[in-house]
């Protein structure tokens, strides 16, 4: 989701050195740091914005409160041929999951696939990050994570699953690669959070008050809808469940359900680590079709899919990346906007 109203823009350069020089302010080691800035400029860059630059503060209070780990030791524990765990020592999750990756390729290099739970780690950003870092290395990449319960189930009146996203991408020659990076529910609650910031209305359909009722309203919001609305937002709630199995039950780690909140709750705890798991599965063309034939596959399938017919009113189609590929070159050339609230927060 792009920012627009009350946003100023900014150089991505800029932005990176501010996150990182509030990162380290608050205590954060040049590892973790780096990561965090890595995957939020990611998130910025490609029109992310819930996910982007917006959490550094976020990231600074849970630091300066004990949550995170100012200085995880990361630690892997190869289980098989094809599969290990990380142990993110409660730290930033950007950090672990950055190191799953890494690790999801060195098991791919011998077994042909790499799969990788992590444990004992936090929030995740955007999960398309990490997807992302694997396939410009190379490899078809998948990342996952369960979160705090905030989304209703079909015909539900309870929050129940997390937003839980899924992202995969896959290399493609002499191009960006092949993206897609989706929450499960209607949207994320960072984009209710910063609808609030912006002052703005929420799409129908995406979110409920209270008792379950759809709103518009960011501040009467209080869970959100799966992805799928009213008539099919079982698959949504379905998808959920996806992630949950990959990234909690799978790594043994914390269900949607029994989070402490991402923003403290009731208690307003920000001391006690959270025990988020994520999953990554990382897999070696060249250990199935062979890397120089996936690649010309790749590239058939998507010069066929883009020359696809287009329907009346529309003006081309569009393969999972492109527009995350054209956000970027603009912002790049344009500057990042940034919400109000962040602005001020890393002094810009």
């Amino acid at each position: 989701m792009a920012i627009e109203t009350g946003a100023q823009m900014y150089p991505a350069a800029l932005l990176e050195q501010r996150v990182a020089a509030a990162l380290r302010g608050a205590g954060a080691s040049e590892g973790s740091l780096a990561a965090a800035t890595r995957a939020m400029l990611h998130a910025s860059l490609v029109g992310v914005d819930s996910h982007g630059v917006r959490l550094t503060e976020h990231y600074c209070q849970m630091l300066a409160g004990g949550r995170l780990n100012r200085d995880p030791q990361l630690v892997v524990d190869k289980r098989a041929a094809g599969s290990a765990m990380v142990h993110g020592d409660d730290g930033l999750g950007h950090f672990a999951a950055y190191r799953a990756v890494e690790v999801g390729i060195e098991l791919a290099r011998e077994a042909g696939v790499g799969a990788v739970g992590i444990h004992q780690s936090s929030h995740l950003g955007a999960a398309g990050a990490y997807a992302l870092a694997g396939a410009e290395a190379g490899f078809i990449t998948f990342a996952t994570t369960n979160t705090d319960s905030m989304v209703a189930l079909f015909d539900g009146a309870a929050r129940f699953h997390g937003t839980n996203p899924l992202a995969f991408a896959a290399p493609v020659p002499d191009s960006r690669p092949w993206l897609m990076d989706m929450a499960t529910s209607s949207i994320p609650m960072n984009r209710v959070l910063l609808h609030r910031s912006l002052g703005l209305d929420l799409p129908e359909g995406v979110a409920a008050d209270a008792h379950g009722v759809e709103t518009t309203d960011p501040h009467k919001a209080e869970m959100l809808l799966p992805l799928g609305g009213a008539d099919y937002g079982y698959k949504g709630a379905a998808l959920a469940g996806v992630a949950t199995l990959f990234s909690a039950l799978l790594t043994g780690t914390t269900l949607d359900g029994d989070f402490i909140p991402m923003y403290g709750g009731p208690g307003g705890d920000i001391s006690t680590p959270r025990n988020m798991g994520h999953f990554v599965l990382v897999v070696d063309p060249d250990k199935f079709i062979g890397r120089d034939m996936f690649g010309m596959m790749i590239t058939r399938y998507l010069a066929s899919l883009r020359a696809a017919p287009v329907r009346e009113g529309a003006e081309r189609v569009m393969a999972p990346g492109d527009r995350e590929w054209e956000t970027l070159a603009q912002r790049e050339h344009n500057g990042v906007p940034v919400d109000p609230d962040t602005a001020r927060f890393l002094g810009l």
